[in-house]
């Protein structure tokens, strides 16, 4: 059954660039005692991911952390260096953080990945928006098409809090 609103994100690790090279990061790291904007994406530098979706968050990445928000997060069925070279040419450094889920375990677990083989997409997740307190879901807004952002975006997420 998919995540909801009162449920706790389960265990999961990220994989990150740092400046000393590729680093897991634990949901734990990510999400305790915080309160987080996570989105996800099912592709980066996809059209609708890199075109619609991200900009909106390094946009409103300043009048989202204003309304007490500590990060913004974006996770993606991509490897390490795929996330980083999109946060790079996004100019999102600063503003937002780039968790890559690169064999989608973090989406499994969530039960929010699906099956884009027919497009030569392998397992993806879906795209969806939450506000996670303290490893709490406290909003999830999830895209019943993968090619819109119509419930996910930066100024739903702003909206709400």
């Amino acid at each position: 059954m998919p995540i909801k609103v009162g449920d706790s994100i389960p265990n999961s690790r990220f994989r990150v660039s740092t400046a000393e090279g590729p680093a897991w990061k634990t949901t734990d790291e990510v999400f305790k005692g915080k309160k987080i904007v996570l989105f996800a994406v099912p592709g980066a530098f996809t059209g609708t991911c890199h075109k619609s979706h991200l900009p909106g968050f390094i946009a409103n990445a300043d009048a989202i952390k204003a309304k007490g928000i500590d990060s913004i997060a974006v996770t993606g069925v991509n490897d390490h260096f795929v996330m980083d070279a999109w946060k790079n040419a996004s100019g999102a450094e600063g503003k937002v953080e780039f968790l890559s889920d690169g064999n989608g375990e973090f989406a499994k677990a969530l039960d929010m990945a699906f099956d884009a083989s027919g497009n030569g997409l392998g397992v993806r997740s879906k795209r969806y928006s939450m506000v996670v307190e303290d490893g709490v879901v406290k909003q999830l807004n999830v895209e019943e098409m993968p090619g819109k952002v119509e419930v996910s975006g930066a100024e739903t997420i702003l909206k709400s809090l």
